[in-house]
């Protein structure tokens, strides 16, 4: 993932977390049933069917063999974070913060969970794992240090470590211990947020079984009722 792409991203999840709870502040009870409204609407559910194709893509070898000649599963899936987001964004907007309906709320969270689930998967957890690799790199690099130290202070003669507070050696090993220590507990921390994430996958996935069923009820209720935008 490229660090333009993760800022991008992350920009526009977090403006989806704030325009999601805009109901404090601003309420359009008419505004989804108007023509500005319904279009924003309409938007958003194409976007969100378009969403489909990934998993078309990803999980049909004969779709993929195809959409491979013409573009990577990177882009595929670049494409499906940016369409799920700006998905999310136009359906918050096309609500005009008017949660009342039960359908409607259970609709709303569940593309909210489908969202943040994917960007704490796809970007939040990946970076988690790459910081891991690295700090589990820097550790194996001051453990190293530190045996040599160690082991250079003994073939000296010196005397034991923590009790000593003279020579230079002795303080180097002191701060050794330290940053030791200060990684090893960052390491820890990482891997419990790690193990707790790892299945983001399943929420993922659950979260737009139930989507998909309420975003169709919801269209057809729409439809059933009337447009008042039409003549």
């Amino acid at each position: 993932m490229s660090e333009t792409e993760r800022l991008a991203v992350g920009a526009l999840v977090s403006v989806l977390a704030l325009v999601a709870p805009g109901f404090l502040l601003h309420e359009a009870p008419r505004f989804p049933g108007s023509l500005v409204g319904s279009l924003l609407g309409i938007a958003g559910a194409t976007l969100f069917v378009l969403l489909l194709a990934y998993s078309l893509v990803k999980r049909s070898a004969w779709v993929r063999a195809r959409a491979t000649g013409h573009v990577s599963m990177r882009g595929v899936l670049s494409f499906h974070v940016y369409t799920g987001v700006v998905g999310a964004l136009l359906g918050i907007l096309h609500s005009g913060h008017k949660y009342q309906s039960p359908l409607g709320v259970a609709l709303v969270a569940a593309m909210l969970v489908v969202v943040l689930s994917g960007f704490v998967g796809r970007y939040y957890l990946a970076q988690v794992g790459t910081d891991l690799r690295e700090q589990q790199v820097s550790l194996g690099l001051l453990r190293a240090r530190y045996d040599l130290l160690a082991a250079g202070r003994a073939a000296a003669g010196a005397q034991p470590l923590i009790g000593s507070s003279t020579g230079v050696s002795g303080r180097d090993l002191r701060r050794l211990v330290g940053a030791i220590a200060d990684l090893e507990y960052a390491i820890a921390r990482r891997e419990v947020i790690k193990r707790a994430l790892s299945r983001w996958t399943v929420l993922h996935v659950a979260a737009a079984l139930v989507l998909y069923p309420l975003l169709a009820l919801h269209i057809w209720n729409g439809v059933y009722f009337g447009l008042r935008w039409l003549p």
